[in-house]
């Protein structure tokens, strides 16, 4: 496993980072389980994980395709690799391969696979055309891409409406951009599956609304309260800005009947045609 720079990672993989990340996965595993099962993912399945991060569906996928199958996870932050990998060791999941390595730039290292799984990657990239094209090569005919990506992120609201949350994503938004990649890729992504021969078999919109005691809640919570302090570190932002949103953001969750709407995702599998 060669070792990559994480510095450049526009969320970074920070202790808080990564906590936000089990989180997150803990909140859209069972749709993930589900959509994963309607795939065809299955024991003795053979899976790429795309941009596996720290290792959480990685592990989930492992369980499923059981000691018959196997998971090639490829992940270019270096300590998000290791976490995988002492996550698998401390699990005894010998039929997982942890990769670090760079989607864009090195050549992946499995071919003939019954599925790719990809979440909240290819918004991130700076081609999303050549991250489809290289994972649409990765599948046997027949296989299936799975795909979790944002179609509308300006769709994340409170309700009431809640002027400084706004602000915040018009901020995390542009700072995304401006880091050369785009959160509503979703919608591009259908042409490039289609560039790529994939052909899609299932498209849905993915959403959640959410209260304060809902559990779920803390996972877009954790944001607002992270992601402050990077765009500060970015120099988007001053300090009192990122308090600000903060303070108003904590004033909203302690009433019991705020209504918090989460980004639109489009979920979708898409089959290489045999």
């Amino acid at each position: 496993m060669s070792a990559t720079d994480d510095r450049d990672y526009l969320l970074g993989t920070d202790d808080p980072e990564l906590a936000r990340l089990g989180l997150q996965h803990r909140v859209w595993r069972p749709t993930a389980l589900a959509c994963w099962g309607r795939a065809g993912i299955t024991a003795g399945s053979r899976v790429l994980d795309a941009g596996a991060g720290p290792g959480f569906a990685t592990l989930d996928l492992a369980e499923i395709v059981g000691p018959s199958g196997r998971i090639v996870a490829v992940e270019r932050s270096a300590r998000y690799a290791r976490h995988a990998e002492a996550a698998c060791r401390a699990r005894g999941l010998t039929q997982v391969r942890v990769h670090g390595l760079d989607l864009m730039a090195d050549p992946l290292p499995a071919s003939d696979l019954d599925a790719v799984w990809c979440r909240w990657v290819a918004c991130f990239v700076p081609s999303p055309a050549l991250l489809v094209r290289k994972l649409a090569a990765a599948l046997r005919p027949g296989g299936a891409a799975v795909f979790h990506e944002y179609a509308d992120y300006a769709a994340w609201r409170m309700c009431p409406p809640l002027p400084a949350q706004a602000e915040f994503v018009k901020e995390v938004v542009a700072s995304w951009r401006d880091a050369g990649g785009e959160p509503d890729i979703a919608p591009a992504l259908v042409g490039h599956l289609a560039e790529a021969g994939l052909v899609v078999r299932e498209a849905v919109p993915r959403a959640f609304c959410f209260r304060p005691a809902d559990r779920g809640w803390q996972w877009p919570a954790s944001f607002l309260e992270v992601y402050p302090d990077r765009l500060v570190e970015l120099g988007r932002v001053d300090r009192a800005w990122a308090d600000r949103v903060r303070r108003a953001f904590r004033a909203a969750a302690a009433d019991p009947r705020t209504l918090m709407l989460t980004p639109l995702v489009l979920e979708i599998i898409a089959r290489r045609e045999p």
